[in-house]
C-alpha cells in the first residue's frame, strides 16, 4: 500500500489532519486538500446521481412489465438503500412528511458516504509520492477526509440544525416552536425548562458535529499507527528476525482495520442522517403523535448517548 511507504517515518497525527494547498502571505490557507475532495465528492454524487437516475427511471410502455426493472446492478442497489432509508428509517418517524424530507436526507447520508469512502482512498500517499518537496511541506492539492475535518462536519451540523428548526417552525407555526421550548411543563418551572430546551437546541448540532469528526479521525489515526509499525518497525527494520513478524502482523491488522472502516463509513452517514431524522420529529404536534414522540425522544438519547 502507499502508506507503507510515506508513513514509515511519518506522524500519524499529522498525517491523517488537513493539508493546505495555497497560502497567502499572512499564512490565511485559502485552498486545502479536503476543498478538493469535497468538490470531487460533490462532483461523484451528481454523476453517479444522474447515472442511477437514468437507470432506475421508468422506461416507455413498449417494454411491458420490464420498463419498471432497474437497469443495472448499482443502480438496483442505490435504488434498494434509498427505499430502505425511506421506508424502514424515516418513514416511521415522520409520517406523511417523509417524501417532503427525503431529497435532503438522501444527500446528506451519500454525501457523508462518498467522503468517507474517498478518505480511505490513498490519494493524499499518491500525491505525496509523486511530489516530495509537498510532503516536506505537509502540503497536497488532492488527499484526506473530509468529514475528518471539525469544520466540515461543524458545517454539516449547520445545515441539519437550520433544516430542524425551520421544519419545527413551519410544522408548529412560531408560537407553537416557541411553546415547544416550554415542554409543556407549569409555568413556574419556565425559568430552568426554558434555558435547557435553548441549549439542547445547540447540543443537538454539537452532538452530531463531533460524533462524526471523532469517529473518522480515530480510524484514519489506527490505521496510520499500524502502517508507520509496519513500515518502521515491521518491514524497514534492520533486524528482519523481529521486523518481519511485525510487519506481517501490522498489515494484517490494517486489512482487518479496513474493513472495519468500511462498515465506519456506511454507519457514520446513516447514524447522521437518522439522528437529523429524529431532531426534526420531535418538533411536531405532540397531540397527534404522542406514541412517536417517546420514541423519538429514546432513539435520540440512544444516539447521543
Amino acid at each position: 500500500m502507499f502508506g507503507s511507504v510515506t508513513l514509515a517515518a511519518a506522524d500519524p497525527v499529522a498525517h491523517v489532519i488537513n493539508h493546505k494547498a495555497v497560502v497567502n502571505e499572512d499564512g490565511f490557507w485559502i485552498w486545502s486538500a479536503i476543498q478538493t475532495n469535497m468538490i470531487l465528492s460533490a462532483l461523484i454524487l451528481i454523476v453517479l446521481g444522474l447515472i442511477v437516475a437514468a437507470s432506475v427511471k421508468t422506461g416507455p410502455d413498449a417494454q411491458g412489465h420490464k420498463r419498471f426493472i432497474t437497469k443495472n446492478p448499482f443502480a438496483h442497489m442505490i435504488e434498494v438503500i434509498c427505499a430502505y432509508l425511506r421506508e424502514n428509517t424515516v418513514r416511521p418517524l415522520l409520517g406523511k412528511r417523509t417524501d417532503k424530507f427525503m431529497p435532503f436526507l438522501w444527500t446528506l447520508f451519500f454525501f457523508i458516504l462518498i467522503n468517507n469512502l474517498l478518505g480511505m482512498v490513498p490519494l493524499l500517499d499518491a500525491y505525496h509520492l509523486v511530489d516530495k518537496e509537498a510532503k516536506a511541506a505537509h502540503m497536497s492539492w488532492i488527499g484526506g477526509t473530509a468529514t475528518q475535518s471539525i469544520y466540515v462536519t461543524a458545517a454539516l451540523a449547520v445545515v441539519s440544525a437550520i433544516m430542524i428548526n425551520l421544519a419545527g417552525i413551519k410544522e408548529l407555526g412560531l408560537g407553537g416552536y416557541l411553546k415547544h421550548l416550554t415542554a409543556e411543563a407549569p409555568i413556574f418551572v419556565w425559568p430552568i425548562i426554558i434555558p435547557i430546551e435553548i441549549m439542547g437546541t445547540f447540543i443537538k448540532p454539537v452532538a452530531l458535529a463531533i460524533r462524526l469528526f471523532a469517529n473518522m479521525t480515530a480510524g484514519h489515526i489506527l490505521v496510520a499507527v499500524l502502517l508507520g509499525f509496519a513500515g518502521a518497525s515491521g518491514f524497514g527494520s534492520d533486524n528482519l528476525a523481529l521486523g518481519l513478524p511485525i510487519g506481517i502482523v501490522s498489515t494484517i491488522a490494517v486489512i482487518a482495520i479496513y474493513f472495519l472502516e468500511l462498515f465506519v463509513a456506511f454507519l457514520q452517514a446513516f447514524v447522521f442522517m437518522f439522528l437529523t431524522t429524529v431532531f426534526i420529529s420531535l418538533l411536531e404536534h405532540h397531540h397527534d403523535h404522542d406514541h412517536e414522540h417517546e420514541t423519538a425522544h429514546e432513539l435520540a438519547q440512544a444516539g447521543l448517548a
